[in-house]
């Protein structure tokens, strides 16, 4: 009889409990759908989101899914990119730029440069359908950059010979270990010229600009807001009320919504992620970045491969 009475307690325990989480969820549901205390329920808390393109671009498949999620949302009426960044790989600027554009099909997007947008930064802004930059801030450094360490003098010097076989003169080309074979800066020339060809095409068109003009910005100079916007590399100065104006006036976004940042959904929360955080900070790297490569990009680290980067970093 004492155990019956013990487990009708446990029971009633966890069906009080499982009726408080249910109460719960339904508060959270209702919430979410506009209704507040005092007021009439409405269908949607409509929003303006903001979401923030800053450090060294990278793909970013958590940031991807979040452009993807905000293409859907119904709340969302409008989005705001806000670039603060000096670049990044260029199948990292591409990828976002893509994925900008599909969202701008949808929504109304702008973009907010804070302190730079360069290279890739700027590639990911004109993606947008307007972009606002402040009078000072930096815009352009339009070009691609492959960069390679030769370290065989530093290596004979210290009695390491560093031998490979090789299926071609150009396979793993070109190598830290050894001069550059013959044809290998060709190669990568046209590796970089393709991709620089097709930056300056994004440019003329986005921009609206001549080619002839496109490539003449192009030289890898980086401009003020100021100096951009006299370039037709930004549509207007100021900020996000610069932003809402063209949105209310412009693209039928009702006044007044409130801006609200959205973010990435980041994997390696909890107690791994902290730990994660600890050993980024005992190497003297980023603690707050998502990953290893992120953490050696925030940190003035090396990129593999091509990347559209101002002031990329010196070897």
């Amino acid at each position: 009889m004492i155990d019956r009475r013990r487990l009708r307690r446990k029971l009633g325990f966890w069906r009080v409990l499982a009726a408080l989480v249910a109460g719960l969820a339904v508060l959270a549901v209702t919430y979410a759908s506009g209704w507040r205390p005092g007021g009439k329920a409405t269908a949607l808390r409509e929003e303006i989101a903001r979401v923030e393109v800053t450090g060294v671009i990278t793909e970013d498949r958590d940031r991807l899914e979040l452009l993807e999620e905000l293409k859907t949302d119904p709340r969302v009426r409008a989005v705001i990119i806000r670039v603060n960044s000096p670049g990044g790989t260029t199948v990292g600027g591409e990828t976002l730029f893509e994925a900008i554009r599909q969202l701008a099909a949808v929504k109304p997007v702008a973009a907010e440069i804070g302190t730079l947008a360069a290279s890739a930064g700027y590639m990911v802004a004109i993606a947008t359908d307007r972009v606002v930059a402040h009078r000072s801030s930096i815009v352009g450094s339009i070009g691609v950059i492959f960069q390679y360490v030769d370290a065989s003098v530093l290596l004979g010097r210290i009695g390491v010979e560093v031998n490979a076989v090789k299926s071609s003169p150009l396979k793993a080309e070109p190598s830290p270990f050894a001069p550059a074979a013959p044809g290998a800066r060709e190669m990568i020339g046209r590796l970089v010229n393709d991709s620089y060809d097709w930056f300056v095409g994004l440019v003329a068109d986005r921009r609206a600009l001549p080619e002839a003009e496109a490539r003449r910005l192009a030289d890898g100079s980086i401009f003020t807001g100021s100096q951009g916007l006299d370039n037709k590399l930004v549509d207007a100065l100021g900020g996000e009320a610069e932003i809402r104006r063209w949105l209310e006036t412009e693209r039928g976004v009702p006044a007044g919504l409130k801006i609200e940042e959205r973010e990435p959904e980041k994997d390696g929360w909890g107690l791994f992620g902290s730990a994660r955080s600890a050993l980024f900070g005992l190497l003297g790297l980023d603690p707050s970045a998502g990953d290893l490569v992120e953490a050696l990009g925030g940190s003035g680290g090396h990129l593999d491969g091509m990347v559209s980067l101002w002031q990329p970093p010196r070897h």
